[in-house]
Order: structure tokens, then sequence, then C-alpha cells
């Protein structure tokens, strides 16, 4: 088959990039041509709140896929482009993330123009369909998007359940998130312990990635405060960047030590 992805790819950094390019790989492992289209912009700089959209340089995919940068989130024009030039194309199947209602408008009018060419199926894999922080357009967004979709896969058991609130006809399954294998081989605990430079003695857990308030670290830090944890000779890694106030977790872990 002939395949599109639409969403986040290198350059742009974060979970869902190394997903569509993750995902692209097995595509093409099973003999099918892949082609991704990221954006040239994703979000204006006033709705990040991160430090960088972007990889560094040496942080690119260590495999060989077909990555375009041509979709702009907030220009309607580009997205009238980018469909016709899907619907050209004539793929098989359609692939988009969705995460977030804000891409709604973007992808719903790539996808609508797209399969007007009456061959290319649509397919969603959904993140989220009631987003963690909730904002004015968000349904809207969400139906507008929704009903541009032929078929969704739900990584969890929640999100197909609030699909409903847009769609109950169209096809969808449950598909559970995997876990990544394109980081590099695994070491063994003595030799990463030795390279981080932590004791030993202890047992670690981490809690790594982008850090949010709706991810429940707050929760996590107060549980470590739990005497029944306290004598487990356990310490807990944060690693991460805030998307947050940065204030707030570390008053919490001064005042729960």
């Amino acid at each position: 088959m002939h395949i599109v992805i639409i969403g986040p790819a290198y350059p742009y950094r974060g979970g869902l990039a190394v997903y569509n390019e993750r995902l692209a790989k097995a595509f093409e492992e099973a003999g099918h041509t892949v082609e991704i289209l990221t954006f040239t912009l994703q979000y204006p700089k006033f709705l990040f709140p991160g430090k960088s959209q972007f990889v560094e340089k040496d942080q690119a995919p260590t495999y060989d896929l077909s990555i375009s940068r041509k979709i702009n989130a907030i220009n309607p024009f580009n997205w009238l482009k980018v469909g016709r030039y899907i619907r050209k194309k004539q793929p098989d199947i359609v692939i988009s993330k969705f995460w977030l209602p804000f891409m709604g408008p973007c992808f719903g009018t790539i996808l609508r123009q797209a399969k007007k060419n009456k061959h290319s199926k649509i397919i969603s894999i959904l993140d989220n369909v009631i987003p963690h922080e909730s904002r004015v357009g968000d349904k809207v967004f969400t139906k507008y998007f929704v009903h541009s979709v032929d078929a969704f896969v739900a990584m969890s058991k929640k999100v197909h359940n609030d699909l409903a609130q847009f769609d109950t006809q169209k096809p969808r399954l449950i598909s559970p998130h995997p876990i990544f294998d394109n980081f590099g081989a695994k070491v063994d605990r003595e030799t990463a312990l030795t390279h981080l430079k932590l004791d030993q003695s202890f047992k670690y857990l981490l809690f790594f990635g982008l850090i949010r308030d709706y991810k429940g670290l707050d929760l996590l830090i107060k549980a470590f405060a739990d005497q029944r944890l306290r004598n487990q000779n356990l310490k807990l890694i944060i690693a991460g960047e805030y998307y947050t106030n940065k204030e707030q977790y570390l008053s919490l872990i001064k005042n729960m030590s």
C-alpha cells in the first residue's frame, strides 16, 4: 500500500513525533511505501510552553524515512494546498494522530480535501479525544476533525469511550500504546548506575517526560512521603522539562521531605 502519515515528525521533538517515525518504519518493513508530512509551523510560540519544539540535529531518526515539512497549523490556505497534494498522490491510507482539539481545523480540512479522490481511507490514531486541559472551542474543533475520519484506533479504553461523544457509527478499536524500541540497546543496571553516578544500594523509580500538571507528579511526590515508601530504600528520579510552574513541585518536595 501507499500510506501517508500527517503529524509531528523530525525535526519536531516529543513522543508524537517518535511514534509517527516508528510507525512509518514498521509499515516500510512490512513492504509498504510511506510518506510523512510534518509541520513547517506546529504551534505559534505564544501557545508553546516549552523551550523548543525541535530536537537537536544529532537526534534525527537513525533509519531512512521520507519526511516532508509541508503543514502550517494556523494557515487555512496551506491546509487546502496540503489536502490537494495528498488527493493527487492517491494514497491507499492516510493516517492522522489526534491529540489536541487545536489541530482539528487543520487536520480536518486536510483530510476532507484528501478524501475527495474517492480512494484514500482516513484512519486516526487517537491519543486523546477529550483534552487534559480544556479550552474554548474544544468540542467544535474535535467534532470537525472526527467527521473527516473513516475509522479510529484508540490507545486506551478511556479514549475509546470518549469518542462516543462525537461518533458512534464508524469502525474503531483499542490498541494500547506500544513500548518504544528505538532508543538504543539496553544496558545492565550496574553499568547504568555507574554512568549516572547513582548509589547502587538504592532502588530507583523514574518519572520521565514533559512535566505538566495533569500527569500527577504531585500525587507521586506525596506518595513518596508516605511512611510505607520511606522505609523501602527507594528514590524517585524526576527527569523532564517543566511545562508548568516549577516552583510548586520544588516546594512540594521540600515540604514532604
